[in-house]
């Protein structure tokens, strides 16, 4: 079932439990979906799977993002409604790597590509970003690489 249909009967059935906040989420997640299944260049197949990961990712970044500045501002309540579909988008993720399963990959990549010193990051960012795609957050994987490095 690709994650369009996966959507759509959540949707559902979250319109009948009347969930609210999972019926946002879910709605701006198939919003995004529409959005990149029409734009130019798109194929008629619909997402592919590496689309449709990149599309979930980007929409928990914005969350994330957004619920910082209303942590700063001290707005609970919008703050709370960005956590909740923060929750129900990450439900369609692909589990996220610990700190240590992220340093031994990046290890691995390391030794693969053969990077020695912090100029080397590039390499290595090149291949950890394509391998650890979904995973793990990019401001996490570029911060222990450049501990790693140096």
């Amino acid at each position: 079932m690709s994650l369009k249909q996966q959507i759509d009967a959540d949707i559902k059935q979250a319109m009948l439990a009347r969930e609210t906040d999972r019926l946002r989420a879910l709605r701006a997640i198939k919003s995004m979906i529409l959005i990149d299944e029409t734009k130019e260049g798109a194929g008629p197949d619909g997402l592919k799977p590496e689309e449709e990961l990149k599309l979930l990712t980007k929409a928990v970044k914005q969350r994330k993002d957004s619920a910082e500045i209303f942590r700063q501002q001290n707005r609970a309540d919008l703050l709370a409604t960005e956590e909740a579909e923060i929750a129900v988008i990450e439900k369609y993720l692909p589990k996220q790597l610990t700190e240590d399963e992220i340093k031994a990959k990046l290890q691995e990549i390391i030794a693969r590509v053969g990077a020695k010193a912090p100029s080397d990051m590039g390499k290595v960012m090149g291949v950890a970003t394509k391998e650890l795609a979904g995973l793990a957050e990019g401001k996490v994987v570029s911060a222990l690489v450049k501990t790693l490095l140096q």
